[in-house]
């Protein structure tokens, strides 16, 4: 299974599935997270995380803890 965390800079995948079985699963859907939505790697922080996310038209910046708990199918 693939997961956001595991994308590399400038790779497009969409949302399959979110693990929304507390507050910070929760927290992703309700900042649009969800399943089938359209999702850029933009980049990175120096050390890797947090990682910067397109989606819906705005940017978003995610642990990659948090991005792991985000199941996607590349594009």
């Amino acid at each position: 299974m693939t997961t956001l965390a595991g994308l590399r800079i400038g790779e497009s995948a969409r949302v399959r599935e979110v693990d929304a079985r507390d507050e910070i699963g929760l927290r992703l859907l309700e900042m649009g997270v969800t399943p089938g939505v359209e999702v850029v790697v933009i980049g990175t922080a120096p050390l890797g995380d947090p990682l910067e996310i397109e989606l819906r038209g705005y940017r978003l910046s995610l642990r990659k803890n948090e991005a792991a708990r985000v199941a996607v199918d590349l594009l």
